[in-house]
């Protein structure tokens, strides 16, 4: 189902309504943003410079920093007494970025989420049940939302307690799960303790997975345990241009439709800035052209991907971005060669004796960088030539994926740490040292 008839405009109508709202934007921006107003001038940018989409591109980025520069509120674009929702990220490295919320900025949100439930399969019908955690972070009433105005009925679970998760969704029959792509497959494992057959005695058909990348392998991962008859995708945002709601994947996952009436994508070279042709692959760039508290513009994401044009075989119009590759400021650095968790993950989930929780760990000694990977056997054994034959044959495809040697440490399932939020799978520890 398509939610809205904007998502199949013409090339031509949608651009007439990008640079509408792009204009009004850098208006108001200029005239209420003195920290925007002060950026333009430093750049010799007016907003009547502004004629054509292409103009944007001699618009100043705005970065996370910009916004823990003006915590909390100094590059809102309205008066505090406007807002009616105001959320902000944990602030683990230094000040947390505020995001905040208008009435028409929630509609919007809501809207947009909408149609990448409907994207991925969303019905009035279904029985959602949202794993996130409520509360600063965005992405559950964001979920929550969407798929109420869809008139889907909300089971608000939120994360932990995964036993009674389980328990809901037998008792409650949930036919579509909200969740990060790691805690799909935990709630898998938990089901499985407790000696339910999710693919036999639950009803999830549907899984509208976000919040941390989900890669072919993991999807694929999450088919075994939940049933290939599961429709899985993957949709994106971030707090600071909405939530989620910015782009999502549609039944025939080929990259997640941006909603561009909302938000217009570039993707640059993340070293030069510079705007790299269609279809080769960057960092993503997002202004929001729809937002009244928080106009974001030229947001640089740090998410790489690349965007495709040609109309979708659902009948959506709307440019699409491929699946993340990873964060630009994810990328490790390893002996002179850049390392994406992504490409560990692709590894690792294609072995068939391994399980998918692992963890990476990076270390020096001396002058040396060390990588090591430690991930979950599947099966236990204790016998010495099988463990070093799964070693070796890990080892190998990492170092022709990756031209690197790693310490592969095979643990016994269960081991590793389980995350019901963003998995957390990389210790680089080379700044203890």
């Amino acid at each position: 189902m398509i939610w809205s008839k904007n998502e199949t405009l013409s090339r031509e109508e949608l651009e007439k309504i990008q640079f509408e709202r792009l204009i009004d934007t850098v208006n108001t921006v200029y005239e209420k943003v003195p920290y925007y107003r002060d950026k333009m001038i430093e750049a010799g940018i007016k907003p009547s410079d502004i004629k054509s989409l292409k103009d944007l591109q001699k618009l100043p980025f705005t970065t996370k920093q910009d916004m823990r520069d003006t915590y909390p509120f100094g590059l809102f674009a309205v008066d505090k007494d406007e807002l009616v929702r105001i959320h902000a990220s944990s602030g683990t490295t230094g000040k947390p970025t505020v995001v905040g919320y208008t009435k028409r900025d929630l509609d919007t949100w809501t809207e947009c989420v909408s149609r990448i439930a409907c994207m991925g399969g969303a019905e009035k019908s279904d029985v959602s049940q949202i794993c996130f955690g409520y509360g600063m972070f965005t992405g559950a009433l964001g979920l929550h939302y969407g798929l109420e105005n869809i008139g889907s009925a909300i089971v608000p679970s939120s994360t932990g307690n995964s036993e009674k998760q389980i328990m809901y969704m037998k008792d409650f029959e949930t036919t579509l799960l909200v969740a990060t792509p790691s805690y799909a497959l935990r709630l898998a494992e938990v089901a499985s303790s407790m000696g339910v057959d999710i693919k036999k005695e639950l009803k999830v058909k549907k899984a509208v997975l976000g919040s941390e990348l989900m890669t072919d392998a993991m999807r694929e991962e999450i088919h075994k345990v939940w049933g290939d008859d599961v429709l899985v995708t993957s949709n994106y945002g971030m707090s600071e241009l909405m939530g989620p709601g910015v782009s999502g994947e549609c039944e025939y996952l080929d990259g997640m439709h941006i909603n561009e009436d909302f938000f217009i994508p570039e993707i640059i070279d993340p070293k030069t800035g510079e705007v790299l042709p269609i279809g080769e692959k960057g960092e993503l760039v997002i202004t929001c052209i729809f937002k009244e508290a928080l106009p974001l513009i030229r947001y640089r994401t740090k998410d790489i991907t690349r965007l495709f044009y040609e109309k979708c075989k659902c009948g959506r119009t709307f440019c699409r971005m491929e699946n993340l590759s990873g964060r630009s400021d994810d990328m490790l650095k390893i002996r002179g060669v850049n390392v994406f968790p992504s490409q560990i993950e692709e590894v690792i989930l294609g072995v068939s004796e391994l399980g998918p929780h692992y963890e990476i760990v990076v270390t020096r000694e001396g002058y040396t960088d060390k990588l090591e990977i430690r991930v979950e056997l599947k099966e236990m054994t204790d016998e010495y030539k099988e463990l070093e034959r799964i070693s070796k044959k890990v080892n190998s495809r990492l170092k022709t994926v990756l031209g690197l040697d790693a310490k592969i440490s095979l643990v016994s399932p269960n081991t590793l740490q389980r995350f019901e939020g963003k998995a957390k799978r990389v210790k680089d520890l080379r700044g203890d040292k």
